[in-house]
This record gives C-alpha cells, sequence and structure tokens, in this order.
C-alpha cells in the first residue's frame, strides 16, 4: 500500500506541475483546454477524488503565481470530480470521462462560476450562462487530446499497466471502428476550433480563414467517414 501511495503522490506532483506549465496554451478568460486534458488523464489514471484535487491544486497555483481569476478553481475541478466518477460507473469507458468533464465543467462550473466572479470578483455584465459556449469549447478541445491520447494507451494495453502500478482497478476499453472514426472527425473539432480561436485572438477578420477553419472540420469528417465505410465493408467479407 506504501508503494502505491508514494507512486500517487509522484504521477500527481507530475500532473500538477505539467497542468501548470502547459495551462496557457490557447487560454483565455473562460477557457483553458489543456487544464481539461490533464483533469481527464488523472481521472482515468486514479480516479475523481485525486483529479478533484489534483484540479484544486492547479487552479490555486494558477490564482496565486499567474493572477487568474477564480474560474481557474470552479471551472476545473467539477468536470475533475465527474470526469472520474462517471469513468468509474461505466467499467472505464473514455468516452464517459470525457463526458463527464463536459458536464461537471461546461455546465456547472460554467454556472457557479457566475456567482463567484460576480460576488468575489466584482465582474460586472454577466449572466449565468455567460461562461458555458467558452467552457463547452474548451473540454472539447481538451477532452478530445486526451481521448486520443488515452485511446491509444489502452490499445496498446500501457493505460491497464498504469493503473495497475497505481493500486488502482485496471479497465479494458480497446476501440472499435465506431469509436476510432469518432475519434478522427474529433481532430476535425479540435483544428476548427482552435482556428477559430487564433483567427479571434490576432483579429484575421479575412472570410478566408474561416474557409480555412471550415475545410479542416469537413476534411477530418469526410475521413472519418471514408474510414467508417472501408473498415465495415472489409468485416463484411
Amino acid at each position: 500500500m506504501k508503494k502505491y501511495n508514494l507512486l500517487k503522490l509522484v504521477v500527481l506532483s507530475v500532473l500538477v506541475a505539467l497542468g501548470v506549465v502547459i495551462s496557457p496554451i490557447l487560454r483565455f478568460e473562460g477557457m483553458c483546454p489543456m487544464a481539461h486534458l490533464i483533469n481527464i488523464v488523472c481521472s482515468v489514471l486514479m480516479g475523481p477524488w485525486a483529479s478533484l484535487f489534483c484540479a484544486l491544486i492547479i487552479g490555486v497555483i494558477r490564482m496565486t503565481v499567474m493572477g487568474i481569476p477564480p474560474i481557474a478553481i470552479t471551472g476545473a475541478i467539477f468536470g475533475a470530480y465527474f470526469s472520474g466518477l462517471l469513468y468509474r460507473l461505466s467499467k472505464g469507458k473514455l468516452i464517459f470521462a470525457v463526458l463527464g468533464e463536459i458536464i461537471g465543467t461546461g455546465i456547472i462550473g460554467a454556472i457557479l462560476s457566475y456567482p463567484v466572479m460576480t460576488l468575489f470578483w466584482g465582474k460586472d455584465g454577466l449572466s449565468w450562462l455567460f461562461y458555458v459556449p467558452s467552457f463547452i469549447c474548451g473540454t472539447l478541445i481538451g477532452g478530445s487530446i486526451a481521448y486520443l491520447l488515452l485511446r491509444k494507451l489502452s490499445n496498446s494495453g500501457l493505460l491497464t499497466q498504469f493503473q495497475t502500478k497505481l493500486g488502482e482497478k485496471a479497465y479494458s476499453d480497446i476501440s472499435g471502428v465506431y469509436e476510432n472514426a469518432a475519434a478522427i472527425a474529433a481532430l476535425g473539432v479540435i483544428f476548427y476550433t482552435v482556428t477559430k480561436i487564433l483567427t479571434g485572438i490576432f483579429k484575421m477578420e479575412s472570410v478566408i480563414w474561416t474557409y480555412i477553419a471550415f475545410s479542416l472540420l469537413a476534411l477530418f469528417i469526410i475521413a472519418a467517414v471514408i474510414y467508417l465505410i472501408k473498415k465495415r465493408a472489409v468485416k463484411q467479407k
């Protein structure tokens, strides 16, 4: 038990450090995709309570060192807990870990961020649903990246090895044709969202960037459909 606890502490420390370092990537107020990536990975590896603690520590460090408002915490802890909870309840389905992050952060955390930012941060002009779109957008980006990473680890058998070494219940969730097709389409969502974010940040107002964003999305969706058709054709033979 002591061996497991020590290893968990080491992994948790690494995830906290990694979360603090990569959190500024693609971040602006109301959206921090890399935080959701860390949440989901920690939830799958060590469960809901460890993930909640990891998200809380990262949030406190970001607030203290980087001057991030309280949404660093409200936009992370609920998703971290629900990600681990749904992952366990679904008996190790990775898509439910992502879904828990979307529900916990994109809905619950986003709504609760309104009174926190209004009462404790003194920010005006907000509403109950003000943070919902950006929070959901962030969870979709971070969740998609986490899903692709964990899916690769699961298919190779490494994920169950990591879970076993951490003293956690190991789950086997080998992807099928539909899961792989969904993962390919998810890449399109990531590239589309990132393109839209960058055009907004750098004020690239030319219509060409809109076409590029939609083209990237369409390209990966078409690739996912082609993959699905080809794999089903092979299976039917």
